[in-house]
C-alpha cells in the first residue's frame, strides 16, 4: 500500500496534542518513523532517548492545534 506520509504526519502531530502535559510536552507513543519525520521538520524535539515524552516547538504546537481542529473537531 502506498501511504501519504505527509497526511500521516499531520494526524500524528494533531493526536500528540491529546497527550499534552507540562505546557509543551507530549507522550511519545506513536510510530517511530512518523516521530522522526516530525523532528526533522522541526515540530518536536528529538524522540530518541530515555524520556517518555517529547517537547513541541512553538511552530509544532501551533500547527498541532490547528490540525486537531481541522481534522477532528465536530461542526458547531
Amino acid at each position: 500500500m502506498n501511504l501519504d506520509t505527509e497526511r500521516i504526519d499531520d494526524a500524528v502531530l494533531a493526536l500528540l496534542l491529546l497527550g499534552l502535559h507540562d505546557g509543551d510536552r507530549a507522550w511519545k507513543s506513536f510510530d517511530w518513523d512518523a516521530m522522526g519525520r516530525l523532528h526533522e521538520k522541526g515540530l518536536i524535539s528529538d524522540p530518541v532517548g530515555k524520556a517518555k515524552s517529547v517537547a513541541f516547538t512553538e511552530e509544532g504546537l501551533h500547527k498541532a492545534q490547528a490540525l486537531l481542529q481541522s481534522l477532528f473537531a465536530k461542526p458547531d
